[in-house]
């Protein structure tokens, strides 16, 4: 196995974390930003590692792809499937975006549910692992 995958892995989880605190600065300040962090920095941590494995897992699988070991009607579908998944993993952090949105009811809504809310981006991101997991299975099967 290349080291592209752990790289890219690897940066998109950093990146991930940098927007995080990028918005929350800019939305509250950077008091705000390290306060959050520090009262949940196992579920940050742990979804920013879970975006990053699967970005890793997808250059992986896109590498397979590539070296002639299947058809791109493959990686296609992988492709999307893995994109969706990402999405779906990382929806909360527009929790932190509605502030700028405007939209302070449903920010107050949220912000009540943010524990449950990270518990449902925890899943979303292991059912992605698992999902592109499942996927370079099948593919190395061929």
């Amino acid at each position: 196995m290349s080291i592209k995958p752990i790289f890219y892995g690897a940066l998109a989880g950093l990146i991930l974390l940098g927007i995080y605190f990028g918005i929350l600065t800019l939305v509250s300040g950077w008091n705000f930003a390290q306060v959050q962090f520090s009262d949940f920095w196992y579920f940050i941590v742990s979804l920013t590692g879970g975006f990053g494995i699967q970005v890793g897992l997808y250059v992986y699988l896109k590498n397979l792809v590539k070296s002639g070991r299947g058809s791109g009607k493959i990686l296609g579908v992988t492709g999307a499937t893995s994109t969706a998944s990402m999405i779906s993993c990382c929806a909360h952090y527009l929790v932190n975006l509605l502030p700028i949105l405007g939209i302070a009811g449903i920010v107050t809504f949220i912000t009540q549910y943010q524990i449950e809310l990270f518990w449902v981006g925890l899943l979303f991101n292991l059912l992605g692992i698992i999902l592109m997991l499942k996927r370079i299975y099948l593919f190395k099967k061929l």
